[in-house]
């Protein structure tokens, strides 16, 4: 097991990140080339109303059918989530099990007060009445009250993981909304934002001309944005 975490300066969030949106995120992959970012139907929130942005911090799960005498099956599970730093993102990597719930309320409540930016998991999450009550943006593909104690544990902590299909290193820029989840990796993060708001402009002026009557052949031609 990972049990040691390494020194780590995340980069700042992008500035304006509140006008982004999982969509225009998605097509600005597209354009700078790098596809399949996006998490499936299945990843949802628990709450439409909020938006995720942050940076990747990530475990990698597996399920067990026991539970070793004298181990603490939460250890690394508790470790990385005391480690959080604002803006942080919990990406939990359970391969899509139905049997783990690794997320629920009282991670929450710690993850609020690191001020750390929310929680994405392939598994399932619980508590989600007292998650909602805390408005922090938790992004899931099932509900259960499964603990994941004797079912699932974290193996390893700030590595490479793939989440819904999508790879995920630590310190990406994961972004959730109402329509999904997209995660860019740095790589292309300056590439990929520069897309990103540039088309939010043009559809800015795009949907001000639609309003006001003009046909949505002519505003294409103009700003070639759809």
């Amino acid at each position: 097991m990972t049990s040691a975490f390494t020194s780590r300066q995340n980069p700042p969030l992008p500035e304006g990140w509140e006008k982004l949106y999982s969509a225009v995120l998605s097509d600005a992959l597209d354009a700078a080339g790098v596809w399949n970012q996006a998490m499936t139907s299945r990843m949802r929130p628990l709450d439409d109303a909020l938006k995720l942005c942050g940076r990747a911090r990530t475990g990698q799960y597996m399920e067990v059918s026991y539970v070793e005498e004298g181990v603490n099956p939460y250890e690394l599970e508790i470790a990385i989530v005391d480690d959080l730093k604002p803006g942080d993102v919990a990406v939990f990597a359970c391969g899509g099990s139905s049997r783990i719930a690794p997320w629920g309320s009282l991670l929450s409540t710690a993850t609020r007060a690191r001020g750390a930016a929310g929680c994405v998991t392939d598994g399932m999450v619980r508590d989600i009445m007292g998650i909602r009550e805390l408005q922090l943006p938790v992004f899931h593909t099932g509900i259960a009250p499964l603990d994941s104690k004797g079912r699932g544990q974290i193996q390893a902590v700030d590595v490479p993981v793939i989440v819904d299909g999508v790879r995920v290193t630590p310190g990406d820029l994961v972004f959730g909304d109402a329509d999904g989840v997209v995660v860019v990796p740095q790589a292309v993060e300056a590439t990929v934002l520069q897309f990103a708001f540039d088309k939010i402009n043009g559809e800015h002026h795009s949907i001000n001309e639609l309003r006001a009557g003009s046909y949505l052949r002519d505003v294409y031609a103009r700003y070639g944005v759809l």
